[in-house]
């Protein structure tokens, strides 16, 4: 069910009670309460995340399901990033809980991050892949930044990887033969975001972030990666589950292009959860200005 939180509004949706963590006007989804048949991925309840004297996320909820294809919006400054990096496990939450599923076990069940050692943690992250908003390449060659982590997080062997290598780079329609051994200095900015995006293939993973994803390319390269996230997303990893794709963007062309479920944060609260089409169409005073202003926020490379 599409919510569009506004205490001004509220009378015109079906709201469900307000849970610990949200103010006034400004109810949330407990977790807890869903009635889907589908599997969780990742839950967020509650989440306050406070550095210093600023509050950046404020009483956070929502529950994404295993296959789902979600965008993250909201302007600059809201807390996109910073939600990515409490659901990732890189920043603890100073109130609420973050529970992701564990592909390790049969059956994947949740694992309470506050509750997982740097051990289990890194269990978890076996099976999670993050495209950087910088792209955050390594210095060295592609084959370099290809190899660090199936080597690191799998334990695989040269031999093991070159093929996985082999497999990314042809998945996001670069050319093994002529850049396996490029420096990453060599390469144009289309191509690096393309080595990014195949550094988190290479790992297979279920669970994918993508952190502004197309900032800063030019539109016909931009076109290229919202093809390759699409066509990412749909193929099913080797552990035989649906990948779910979280992607925290400005880009307006990007999400028209993949209709996925939109999750708006402004001053670090969820306004908005539901459908790409419904999100469009409303006439929130909050979000429809944000919609206007996406185009000229995507062009100037916006960093939480």
């Amino acid at each position: 069910m599409t919510r569009v939180l506004n205490g001004s509004q509220a009378s015109q949706y079906q709201l469900p009670k307000p849970v610990s963590g949200q103010s006034d006007g400004v109810p949330g989804v407990d977790p807890a309460t869903s009635t889907s048949h589908h599997q969780k991925e990742i839950v967020v309840d509650g989440v306050v995340k406070k550095f210093g004297d600023k509050l950046v996320l404020d009483g956070v909820n929502f529950t994404v399901e295993r296959g789902e294809l979600v965008a993250i919006i909201g302007g600059s400054g809201c807390g996109k990033t910073v939600l990515i990096r409490v659901i990732t496990g890189h920043f603890a939450p100073d109130a609420g809980r973050v529970e992701v599923a564990n592909h390790e076990i049969p059956g994947s069940p949740l694992r309470d991050l506050r509750t997982v050692s740097e051990g289990e943690l890194d269990e978890l992250r076996r099976h999670w892949a993050v495209v950087f908003q910088r792209n955050a390449l390594f210095s060295g060659s592609v084959y370099d930044n290809l190899a660090l982590w199936p080597k690191e997080v799998k334990c695989l062997t040269d031999d093991e990887v070159m093929p996985l290598a082999v497999k990314a780079l042809r998945d996001v329609a670069l050319d093994p033969a002529e850049l396996m051994y490029a420096d990453r200095d060599s390469l144009s900015g289309g191509m690096a975001k393309r080595l990014a995006i195949a550094r988190a293939l290479v790992l297979d993973p279920v669970l994918i972030f993508y952190d502004e994803p197309t900032a800063g390319l030019d539109p016909e390269t931009g076109g290229q990666i919202h093809d390759l996230i699409e066509s990412t997303h749909r193929a099913t990893p080797a552990l035989g589950v649906e990948r779910t794709t979280i992607i925290v963007t400005h880009d307006s062309e990007l999400l028209s292009k993949l209709a996925p479920r939109i999750i708006m944060l402004h001053s670090g609260r969820v306004i908005f959860d539901g459908a790409f089409e419904e999100f469009v169409l409303t006439d929130h005073p909050r979000i429809r200005p944000y919609v206007l202003q996406m185009p000229a926020l995507h062009a100037r490379v916006p960093y939480d």
